[in-house]
């Protein structure tokens, strides 16, 4: 059983790490997998432990970027304000997933069916967005007003419902309100980083009694898998969405939802729930 759940969790990590920044829901991939899989996690906590992997992708491809930041503030009025942007667009996700955190993990990420129902409506949205023609007044992630990181930040909610994808909310939303291609799914890049450590403190936090030295390994496996396939999607997205836009992926999620649900009606896992950390169990 030891041997099973590390194969489960670099499978699942795998999955994370491809997936968590492309428009398509790691959340769902991981979940819906997770519960064919037949791996069980208290709390549903291994799907957003491993997310730490992703973080550091991200700060690995940025570091550049984010050092020459960090050194700017004291003196550059555009990098304060950019930082404040992160935080402005992070600020009404922080407050509704501290207050809705227990309903999120113990109803919505408990139904694969709405998982696989929402990915493929936000498929439907995505595909239909990416036809539209938009005339962006922001190409620059340093240049976003305010105003416009905080509807971004509202859009990023709604994400709260596994099956939408964080970073699919996020662009569309970035693309509405009148930024590029590029530049949307750069924000989105560095709206992950406190959305997502914030997400993993909380969880970790909330989790704190429910995990044991014993999920260690098991945790381990899944972030460096998670780790490594982040860094080379993140180094390639922004490429690839500036010359073929979203249409694959909203492809992709309609697929993967019809074929979520079709497995949740005809078939069933040995090992009934969304999956566990501890071998054994």
């Amino acid at each position: 059983m030891a041997d099973q759940s590390i194969v489960s969790a670099l499978v699942l990590g795998l999955i994370e790490g491809l997936t968590e920044f492309l428009p398509v829901s790691s959340t769902a991939h991981v979940l819906l997998a997770g519960h064919f899989l037949g791996f069980r996690s208290p709390g549903n906590t291994f799907a957003v432990l491993i997310q730490l992997g992703a973080i550091l992708a991200i700060l690995l491809v940025y570091f550049r970027k984010l050092l020459q930041i960090a050194i700017d503030l004291p003196t550059s009025p555009r990098a304060r304000r950019f930082v404040l942007t992160v935080l402005v667009a992070f600020l009404p996700a922080a407050v509704i997933g501290a207050l809705a955190h227990d309903f999120i993990k113990s109803v919505l990420f408990e139904t694969p069916m709405l998982i696989c129902v929402m990915l493929i409506l936000g498929g439907i949205v995505l595909l239909i967005v990416d036809k539209m023609t938009f005339r962006p007044s922001y190409y620059d992630v340093m240049d976003y007003p305010l105003s416009l990181a905080f509807k971004i930040g509202l859009f990023q909610c709604l994400a709260m419902i596994p099956g939408t994808s964080r970073s699919g909310a996020t662009i569309v939303g970035s693309l509405l309100m009148g930024a590029d291609k590029r530049s949307a799914a750069e924000f989105s890049f560095f709206l992950a980083m406190p959305t997502m450590l914030g997400a993993f403190v909380l969880d970790l936090y909330k989790n704190r009694n429910a995990l044991s030295f014993d999920d260690g390994a098991v945790i381990a496996v899944g972030f460096v898998a998670a780790f490594v396939t982040a860094v080379f999607v993140v180094r390639s997205l922004l490429d690839f969405v500036s010359s073929r836009g979203y249409a694959p992926f909203a492809y992709w999620r309609i697929a993967i939802g019809v074929l979520g649900l079709l497995a949740l009606i005809f078939w069933r896992p040995a090992v009934p729930g969304i999956a566990a950390l501890r071998p054994g169990l």
